[in-house]
């Protein structure tokens, strides 16, 4: 049997005014695979992922989440989806428990099931030293993980990164990093980055976008080899634009 599609782009487009900041993007991403989605800043990323979340509405094209049309049944892809937007919800006067307990609840989990998906993120994100500390008197690097434990509280199977290590210092990173590749082994997971030395170590598939356009698909190794390096060809494939 061939391996399930869990996130899908059918040539999604995105216009604000005249600017077109998404231009005619596809791929699919099957069942178990981390993909990082490279790009420089306001190459589209953002957008993008807000388009195959439902969160922002296409001028054309469509995107699914396990087979599920995003705009024409967005609750029911997102039972199926964890997301981290580049800033992500946090309330600073909230506790990181009290935050998943209220995400968790506006979810519809309860009783038990509750309980033990609580356990298991805070541990997953390690929060249980600050999980009674409000949220704004926390360092940065909690602050980034409570939102991760707010994706993956309801055990989706697809989770959408959006910048997961922006900020943070070089422990911080080490630890999402690890977690991300963890959660890598039972989930489908897309995450957004600028920083060329986040994707070796996370990811085994690599999306370019330059000037909201796709420009490679690939894996890690055959980008590097295109012009030597990483570095190389992330200047090549944004030296011009689209």
């Amino acid at each position: 049997m061939s391996t399930p599609v869990m996130i899908e782009a059918d040539g999604l487009c995105k216009q604000f005014g005249s600017f077109l900041a998404v231009r005619d993007v596809s791929f699919t991403i099957p069942r178990g695979q981390v993909v990082a989605f490279l790009g420089p800043n306001g190459a589209g990323k953002t957008t993008t992922m807000r388009l195959l979340t439902g969160f922002t509405a296409p001028t054309h094209g469509e995107a699914r989440i396990a087979g599920i049309d995003v705009q024409t049944d967005r609750i029911a892809a997102a039972e199926h989806l964890g997301y981290l937007p580049e800033n992500g919800p946090l309330y600073p006067d909230m506790t990181p428990l009290g935050l998943l307990k209220f995400f968790g609840a506006a979810r519809g989990m309860a009783g038990g099931r509750l309980r033990e998906r609580l356990e298991a993120v805070v541990e997953q994100c390690a929060l249980g030293a600050v999980a009674h500390k409000a949220i704004g008197k926390l360092s940065k690097g909690y602050r980034q993980r409570t939102p991760m434990a707010q994706a993956i509280l309801h055990d989706p199977e697809v989770l959408i990164l959006d910048e997961p290590t922006s900020g943070l210092d070089p422990n911080q990173i080490k630890g999402v990093r690890a977690l991300i590749r963890e959660l890598g082994k039972t989930k489908t997971v897309l995450v957004s980055t600028h920083i060329l030395q986040e994707v070796e170590p996370i990811a085994g598939r690599v999306l370019f976008i330059h000037d909201g356009k796709l420009v490679f698909d690939g894996e890690p190794a055959e980008l590097a080899r295109r012009d030597g390096s990483l570095e190389e060809s992330f200047y090549k494939l944004t030296a011009q634009p689209v």
